[in-house]
């Protein structure tokens, strides 16, 4: 009443709207904070590995490996969410139902040896899928994407359907978590239902208590295995986002490796018993 008498009108009215707004703005977020947890050494005996995980309500980022959690390595088959995300965005895949079929070459993997959609090619890793649906993208649109979205040090060169595997591309573990942050929530330059069916395809298993989501990657660099996990546990109101990468000059470093571990974390990680 006492602040109206001393204000012209038009500047009470936007006083009053300055505080209809504060009152109305959503509780800002804590402040970054990040640390290196010693402890995670464990979980990585035998192998050269970076974890990061990222607690989204309480903005905190835990590390081991720091060094090695910004340097960039071979993303292997974890691009196949890069990949079907472009093709679904520029319409080569119209769905996550779309079949492709295998033309009989005979693959060790034999869940290779069939015919397979984006969903199950996505969730079995059928190198041959993702390989056809690169080549229909086309180098041009998938530089452009990778451009775009930044994707790791941008550089596709190498043969356009298998550059992922053994061309120059590289990505690190802190990059990929940045990426599933901007998935999860929609802010990648998509279409929504572009990222909201590979946000489905990348569920992994689901109960009363959790969602995990997530995707593997093997791959060779010369000498040198590398394997990855990289993805998202919904548990207890929270949403933890995570990337694992190990090395080594044994072929034990692959993508299954790295997903044992990151769920040996996962479960023994305090903050899921908040």
């Amino acid at each position: 009443m006492h602040i109206r008498m001393f204000l012209p009108a038009r500047t009470f009215a936007i006083f009053l709207l300055l505080i209809v707004a504060a009152c109305s703005s959503p509780a800002a977020q804590p402040p970054v904070t990040e640390e290196v947890d010693p402890e995670l050494e464990k979980y990585f005996q035998g192998f050269d590995g970076a974890f990061v995980l990222y607690d989204l309500n309480n903005n905190h980022y835990i590390r081991h490996n720091p060094e090695r959690c910004a340097e960039r390595l071979l993303p292997a088959s974890t691009f196949k969410i890069m990949n079907a995300l472009i093709a679904l965005e520029t319409g080569v895949i119209p769905d996550e139902n779309h079949v492709i079929a295998w033309d009989g070459t005979q693959y060790p993997i034999v869940e290779c040896n069939q015919d397979h959609t984006l969903k199950s090619a996505f969730q079995n890793s059928v190198v041959w899928y993702y390989q056809e649906v690169a080549r229909r993208i086309g180098k041009e649109r998938m530089q452009h994407y990778i451009d775009v979205i930044g994707y790791g040090n941008q550089d596709i060169s190498g043969n356009l359907d298998s550059f992922w595997l053994d061309g120059a591309v590289r990505i690190s573990a802190d990059e990929q978590v940045e990426l599933l942050k901007k998935l999860y929530q929609g802010d990648l330059p998509f279409a929504e239902r572009s990222m909201a069916i590979v946000r489905e395809m990348m569920l992994v298993e689901a109960d009363d208590l959790h969602l995990l989501s997530g995707k593997t990657g093997s791959g060779q660099v010369n000498s040198q295995y590398v394997g990855w996990f990289v993805g998202y546990e919904e548990v207890n109101g929270n949403i933890y986002f995570f990337a694992t990468n190990i090395t080594s000059s044994s072929s034990e470093a692959k993508g299954s490796k790295a997903r044992e571990i990151m769920r040996e974390i996962l479960k023994d990680h305090p903050c899921f018993d908040c």
